[in-house]
């Protein structure tokens, strides 16, 4: 082991990681879609959306205190489910965010260099990470960080710019006078409102890194639980906070879908040259979300290599580092030869894997938690950091993201996305059902090194 193993992260870096990777393009373009279909009221989504992603970084953070692993959440799925559960949540978080994000940097860089074909923008951006994540995994700590910084910076920006907007010569009227004036609070009524939900759990989505890089702190169960509390109310602040602040500066109608409502929100404020202030913003989040991939995916198709579900060489982590940058070059050539088709495939099929990864964390959580009860009757230890209200609040997220799956299914616009989801669960099942005969067992506590 080297000096980036169990040492490479310090609370700081996992505090930043959770809050950062929540902020991304799902909030600074992702939410015009979110107020289009519910309008103001699109704010009850966030809520509900961050409730419950809250409440699953919850029971990751108990987990994760009680069994530290290298593996996380995929560890956790095979010791309360089984190996097909450690196989199958592995191979589907891989293969999710392994490659999208290389594309959709590489198109925001064309978009302000013309000259220079949006392939090859994304392989240069997916190189530099990939170097930065081979060099180390401080380097990787300390480049998220940075870029945390930079996206956390500019919602805080933000909110001090709205806010001040709005005291001073903000629009004519109350200054929330917005969220009433078209329509009322819900216009479309409140069916939207759980429709919008759907979307808005996506833009939550990269908390969950925390969990893998805390095997890589000097005392992992605490850096994750003090990451789990401090994110709690700063998101749900930079989240509703920044959404309610567009709402009340900008007339919900007046945003579309084209343009970041941020950027929308601060030409109405008056902020010279903010469409080209947010797509800086928006390319640093999509830097941060790549490099985070990078490094996630690697760990997760490490720890499978280490279970004998993947490749035994792909258990040392630049290695399986590498095997994710060739899978990201795959996607980008791809694209480069079927830009209309490419794409749209990679979203819609991994369009529900996040739902069933925080379904897989809920029901994980559930089992081992009662099996800890189990064994805690004859045994005086007690888990320094619980989830609240269990059994009650792991059942209710359960069967709200089950909700929201079955919302995916009776709603034709995001149908597609479930369904192709779906069939990438089932490829991967199919995967382990032909692989079952010949991996080898391996022990559980499978600790990730860094050569």
């Amino acid at each position: 082991m080297t000096k980036d193993g169990e040492q490479a992260f310090r609370s700081r870096h996992l505090t930043m990681m959770a809050m950062g990777g929540a902020v991304g393009t799902g909030l600074f373009v992702g939410s015009a879609q979110s107020i289009r279909a519910a309008g103001p009221a699109a704010l009850v989504s966030y809520a509900l959306a961050g409730l419950l992603v809250l409440l699953v970084m919850r029971m990751l953070g108990e987990m994760v205190a009680a069994r530290p692993m290298a593996g996380s959440f995929a560890d956790y799925a095979r010791l309360a489910l089984g190996d097909w559960a450690g196989f199958t949540v592995g191979w589907l978080y891989w293969y999710a965010f392994v490659a999208i994000e290389a594309i959709a940097g590489g198109q925001i860089v064309h978009a302000w260099l013309p000259q220079v074909p949006a392939w090859v923008c994304s392989l240069f951006l997916l190189g530099g990470l990939t170097a930065v994540n081979l060099r180390s995994s401080r380097a990787f700590g300390n480049a998220e960080f940075w870029f945390a910084v930079v996206k956390i910076g500019a919602i805080l920006a933000f909110l001090a710019l709205g806010t001040a907007y709005l005291l001073g010569e903000g629009p004519a009227g109350p200054p929330l006078g917005n969220l009433t004036a078209y329509g009322g609070f819900a216009p479309h009524g409140f069916g939207p409102v759980l429709t919008a939900t759907v979307g808005v759990v996506f833009a939550f989505g990269g908390t969950e890194i925390v969990a893998v890089a805390a095997a890589e702190c000097p005392d992992p169960g605490r850096a994750v639980a003090r990451a789990t509390r401090q994110i709690v109310w700063r998101i749900l602040v930079f989240f509703l906070g920044s959404v309610l602040l567009v709402l009340a500066i900008v007339p919900w109608p007046e945003i579309t879908g084209g343009e970041s409502p941020y950027v929308t929100a601060l030409t109405r404020i008056g902020v010279p040259f903010a469409g080209t202030a947010m797509s800086m913003v928006i390319l640093t989040a999509l830097l941060s979300v790549l490099g985070s991939t990078l490094y996630a995916s690697s760990r997760m198709l490490a720890t499978l290599a280490g279970h004998g579900d993947a490749p035994r060489w792909a258990a040392a982590p630049r290695r399986a580092v590498l095997l994710g940058t060739v899978a990201g070059c795959g996607a980008v050539a791809a694209q480069a030869v079927s830009p209309g088709r490419a794409f749209p495939f990679l979203l819609n099929s991994t369009g529900a894997v996040l739902i069933i990864m925080y379904l897989g964390i809920a029901v994980s959580q559930f089992v081992l938690r009662i099996r800890t009860e189990r064994t805690e009757r004859t045994s005086p230890e007690q888990p320094a950091f619980r989830m609240w209200g269990f059994p009650y609040l792991t059942l209710l997220v359960i069967a709200a993201f089950s909700a929201i799956l079955c919302s995916m299914l009776l709603t034709a616009q995001t149908r597609p996305q479930l369904l192709m989801s779906l069939g990438s669960l089932a490829v991967v099942l199919v995967a382990c059902a032909l692989t079952k005969g010949r991996r080898r067992s391996a022990e559980l506590r499978f600790v990730n090194t860094v050569r």
